[in-house]
């Protein structure tokens, strides 16, 4: 029987399938019943599960990310879809097609990289240009920042998500940059580039996404920062020596990209260039957000349900033909 997709999932749909679980959570009712809260995955999407009345034996057997087979059945809670679990049945992850639930980046990765490096060959300072030579040159790295996610769940969350966001950002950031010539375009690119660069050291994907403890400890803007100090530890010791007002400026937006103290930058926006990154940063951020959310909404209604993050709905009709 062909799998039941996320997306396909309707309000009512009686279900009995495999799907990717992570971070199950032995919770008590207000009456003082056990429940679980988890997510259930697959490549187009994640909704929460819950299974009430249950036991701690029944939690102690499900594993903190792997598979299960549930029998249960999908409902609108609040406006959103959610998946009751009547039960489930622990299956094997070699059983399973890792493709089927691990969503992943549907643009080319190859040629993604390709004009990632082409766009930051553009950046002339000496000292940003051997920055940037330098993680463009380590291995390890490439191959992480080229499969790591953006985020785990508000945008660009599947595997390749950070490259597609770094990318296009890079695209608008030049397509701009000429509106604007008192911008430091090398700053802006360097920028850019290694904004999110900590992601690849916070958050896991092996199966399923979740965070590394380092992640949760420091999060991606402080190890982004800490990668960037071995980076340039690593010039200094090839006699490439970069100036450190520069280097405060660059560290300067990666801190700050959100924007806003309670969206996890440690500082506010005080430059010119700080502000142009976290404007693109957070432009592109939300059109990843709101169309993957207009597009995999379940169902066919003109709205979403209210999109919380967003604090409206979604108005999926397209009116030009």
């Amino acid at each position: 029987m062909a799998h039941l997709f996320i997306n396909q999932i309707e309000p009512g749909v009686q279900i009995n399938d495999v799907y990717m679980v992570t971070q199950p959570i032995l919770r008590n009712t207000t009456r003082g019943d056990l429940y679980i809260a988890m997510y259930l995955s697959d490549m187009t999407g994640k909704v929460n599960g819950r299974m009430w009345r249950t036991t701690e034996a029944v939690y102690s057997r499900l594993p903190s990310e792997g598979f299960i087979r549930i029998r249960g059945v999908a409902e609108l809670y609040q406006g959103t879809l959610q998946i009751v679990v009547n039960d489930f049945v622990v299956v094997e992850a070699d059983t399973v097609s890792l493709s089927d639930y691990m969503p992943r980046t549907k643009k080319n990765i190859s040629e993604m990289l390709s004009e990632t490096k082409r766009i930051l060959a553009e950046v002339r300072h000496q000292g940003l240009n051997a920055l940037v030579d330098e993680f463009l040159g380590d291995a390890d790295f490439m191959r992480e920042f080229a499969a790591a996610p953006g985020g785990m769940q508000i945008h660009h969350n599947y595997l390749g998500g950070l490259l597609e966001h770094t990318h296009s950002m890079l695209k608008v950031a030049r397509a701009i940059l000429p509106l604007y010539p008192q911008i430091q375009a090398d700053l802006v690119l360097t920028a850019v580039f290694l904004h999110d660069a900590g992601k690849t050291k916070e958050l896991s994907y092996q199966m399923g996404f979740s965070y590394t403890d380092p992640g949760q400890l420091l999060g991606h803007m402080v190890l982004g920062i800490q990668m960037i100090d071995k980076k340039v530890d690593a010039l200094a010791k090839k006699n490439i020596v970069i100036d450190p007002t520069v280097l405060d400026s660059l560290k300067h937006i990666i801190l700050s990209h959100h924007g806003q103290y309670d969206f996890g930058s440690p500082k506010l926006p005080a430059t010119a260039e700080a502000f142009f990154v976290y404007y693109i940063d957070n432009l592109d951020a939300k059109m990843n957000q709101v169309t993957e959310l207009i597009n995999n909404h379940p169902g066919n209604a003109d709205w979403t349900a209210y999109q919380k993050t967003l604090e409206t709905k979604l108005y999926r009709k397209r009116p030009l033909k």
